[in-house]
C-alpha cells in the first residue's frame, strides 16, 4: 500500500496491483464447454519448470510459460483471439471494481484474536482472562450450537472487496492505484473484476 494526493490536496490511502500484461490462453465457448469465458496466463515462467502437457497448452498461445492460469466469464468470447494480450487499458480512472483475494494465514487463534471478544477480569481471583466462557446449552438442546464463535482456524480465506475505486492507471508499467486496501499478503496474486451489478 501507498498513498496518493488528490488534485484538491486530500491523501488518499492506495493499493498498488501490478494487473498485466495477461495473455488469453484459451477460449472457452457456450458449444463446446457449456460456458462462455477466458482463460488468463499471468507471470511468466520458465519453460523447463513447467511439465510437458502445460508446455503444449501454452505452446498454442506462444512461446511463453505462464506462473498463473485464472478463469473470466465474459458476454462475447469471439471478441477475443488465442495469443492476445489484454492489459490495463480496459480499466478507466474513476472505473468501480471487484478485488478477490486470500486473506493472510494467522493459523489457530483464540476467540479474542479471531472474533474480537473482550478478555476476563484479571483481578479478584479470576481465572477466566482469555478462554471464551460457558458456551453450552444447559439440559437442552445440550450440545454446542452449531456457528458458535470459538478458537479456530483464522485468516487464509478468499475473501472479495466490492467497489473499490481506480485512482490512477499506469500502462507503462502495467499498475492500477485503487482506493483503500485489498485482502491478502504484499505479494499475494488477486484478480480484479468489473463489477456485475451497478
Amino acid at each position: 500500500m501507498t498513498g496518493v494526493f488528490t488534485p484538491q490536496g486530500r491523501y488518499v490511502p492506495a493499493t498498488v496491483i501490478e494487473a498485466g500484461p495477461c495473455v488469453v490462453t484459451q477460449i472457452k465457448t457456450r458449444a463446446v464447454d457449456g460456458y462462455d469465458a477466458l482463460q488468463l496466463g499471468f507471470g511468466v515462467k520458465r519453460t523447463e519448470r513447467v511439465n510437458k502437457p502445460l508446455r503444449g497448452h501454452f505452446k498454442k498461445s506462444g512461446e511463453r510459460c505462464f506462473e498463473y492460469l485464472q478463469e473470466f466469464t465474459v458476454e462475447n468470447p469471439a471478441d477475443f483471439n488465442v495469443g492476445q494480450e489484454i492489459t490495463v487499458e480496459m480499466f478507466q480512472v474513476g472505473d468501480r471494481v471487484d478485488v478477490v483475494g486470500t486473506t493472510k494465514g494467522r493459523g489457530f487463534a483464540g476467540a479474542i484474536k479471531r472474533h474480537g471478544f473482550h478478555r476476563g477480569p484479571m483481578t479478584h481471583g479470576s481465572k477466566n482472562i482469555r478462554p471464551p466462557g460457558s458456551i453450552g446449552s444447559s439440559a437442552w438442546p445440550s450440545r454446542v450450537v452449531k456457528g458458535k464463535k470459538l478458537p479456530g482456524q483464522y485468516g487464509n480465506d478468499r475473501r472479495t472487496v466490492r467497489n473499490l475505486e481506480i485512482i490512477d492507471i499506469r500502462s507503462d508499467n502495467n499498475l492500477i492505484l485503487l482506493k483503500g486496501a485489498v485482502p491478502g499478503a504484499a505479494s499475494g496474486m488477486v484478480t480484479v473484476n468489473k463489477p456485475k451489478f451497478k
